[in-house]
């Protein structure tokens, strides 16, 4: 028998997908209306005086007085906001700081404020939504649900709560999910990151899950603990397991691994979220790239990827912006994030109404030799090249290798199988043959001979938990980059590879 909560979903999810509707028919209009609010708000912020907020009219404007910058550059005014300071990037203080790793500069303090939290909070509420009013299935709600996040506990900087973004998220959750949401408080709280899936193991497993959440990477983990508890596939603990949503990486190199142990398939939803805002989600259960939200406080521009690193790059808006080309993707918001470079690289898979896919990240890719391999290309040829076959992936990345021992340079893939393939030469030809395909500069460097084609290099089995857990970032919002431009990960990797 459905329960009221499932009755009374399918209603709000009609709403919410006529809501969802009227802007994302609307783009340019909305974009426009989030620009001019974003600018209007700020203008009597420390950042809007220092820009000339006051005479920006028009994008070109923007354009003119704003510069693109990463966090590196935008640092000395988020400092002020970390040091207390008021009317720096937005008006008044942040109520949060979402705390991530940097690269270059240690901790990364990201500003989340009382008007960008809530989009966060409805985005991920809509894509539940707009999946029950395209299936007419809600059944689910009745069921236990778990989110695999970071811990929810909170330090306090100058006043301001700081802490992970899925920590802080979780002070967020809807009254009316609190009930049915897994682990418990103070499982969530354990910082181990193994001694935590092993807690959710034992709370999980009595009860009836109905939807998980979280980072493909350490989903897999946690299923992995149930299946050797259990000698059972996911799908049968859990018999009405029926919807998996995801974010943060791309799902396809998982896809075969996860079948396998849910032993069914089940329906996914792909979220992109980051502490910078919450960009877009799956909106349809059959179309390729997720809706970009226009209209959650964050004006969008796109600089073409192989044009980033010229000293003027054009910057564009929405409405210029062309299907299947590599963009970086700049962002400003009710965050006081201006110009803001977040690093990844997208592109457009629908113009009606706009969808991305997210392509990689613009520092992560191979051009040792000139040959730009991102990190969607050698998912795709992973794809390509393992399909319709019963091997199955744990996990990889690539790094070039520029001074072999003998013969010329080559692409080494770090690969984990769950199943050896038999025929290793195979895979490898294919990988070759599919990256090839995709990237005319990788192809001339095999064909002029300046290259020799890939080469694997097998990883024992939880090698790439090892590595993660030996630099202190197993579990939580931390992955694995799909490939880079050195040899930093490639070396420490080497201690982990299969002997024979």
């Amino acid at each position: 028998m459905i329960s009221i909560k499932a009755l009374l979903a399918k209603p709000f999810s009609k709403y919410i997908h006529y809501t969802v509707q009227k802007w994302a028919n609307n783009p340019i209009e909305t974009q426009d209306n989030v620009f001019k609010n974003l600018i209007s708000e700020a203008t009597s912020t420390q950042f809007g005086k220092d820009h000339n907020f006051q005479s920006i009219k028009t994008f070109e404007d923007f354009v003119k007085h704003v510069p693109v910058r990463d966090y590196e550059e935008l640092k000395p005014y988020v400092l002020k906001v970390v040091d207390g300071e008021e009317d720096i990037l937005w008006k008044g203080k942040p109520l949060y700081f979402a705390k991530t790793s940097g690269t270059t500069s240690g901790a990364k303090y990201i500003p989340i404020t009382k008007e960008s939290m809530p989009t966060h909070i409805e985005a991920a509420r809509n894509a539940i939504l707009m999946y029950i009013n395209e299936t007419g299935n809600s059944s689910f709600v009745d069921g236990k649900m778990i989110f695999l996040q970071g811990s929810p506990i909170l330090e306090k900087k100058n006043g301001i709560n700081l802490g992970r973004l899925s920590g802080i998220v979780a002070h967020f959750i809807p009254k009316y999910l609190q009930k049915n949401r897994l682990p418990s408080w103070e499982t969530n709280c354990i910082e181990d990151w193994e001694t935590k899936v092993d807690a959710i193991v034992e709370e999980t497993l009595p009860e009836d899950m109905t939807i998980i959440s979280g980072i493909p990477s350490w989903v897999q983990m946690y299923f992995e603990k149930l299946q050797e508890k259990t000698g059972k596939p996911v799908g049968d603990i859990f018999k009405n397991f029926n919807l998996f949503i995801f974010g943060g990486v791309n799902f396809e190199p998982y896809r075969a691994k996860f079948e396998k142990l849910i032993g069914r398939k089940v329906d996914s939803i792909e979220l992109y979220p980051a502490s910078e805002g919450f960009f877009a989600y799956q909106d349809k259960q059959g179309e390729k790239g997720m809706l970009l939200q226009l209209n959650s406080g964050i004006f969008y521009e796109f600089i073409k990827a192989d044009t980033f690193f010229d000293e003027n790059p054009k910057r564009i808006r929405i409405k210029d912006v062309e299907l299947g080309v590599n963009y970086v993707m700049i962002i400003s918001t009710t965050a006081g994030l201006w110009a803001y470079n977040i690093g990844d690289t997208v592109a457009f898979t629908s113009l009606k109404p706009y969808r991305v896919v997210v392509t990689g990240r613009i520092k992560h890719f191979i051009s040792a030799f000139g040959e730009h391999v991102i990190g969607k290309e050698v998912e795709e040829a992973m794809r390509v090249a393992t399909e319709n076959t019963d091997i199955r992936i744990s996990e990889f990345t690539v790094a070039p290798q520029i001074n072999p021992e003998s013969g010329l340079p080559f692409h080494e893939w770090f690969v984990e199988f769950e199943n050896e393939p038999e025929d290793l030469a195979g895979l490898v030809d294919r990988l070759d043959q599919s990256l090839q395909n995709q990237n005319s500069y990788y192809y001339d460097l095999i064909i002029g001979k300046v290259l020799q084609p890939l080469k694997i290099t097998l990883i024992k089995k939880d090698g790439f938990q090892d590595y993660m857990k030996s630099i202190g970032k197993l579990g939580g919002q931390n992955k694995i980059p799909r490939l880079s431009n050195d040899r930093k990960i490639a070396d420490t990797l080497y201690a982990l590879k299969v002997t024979k």
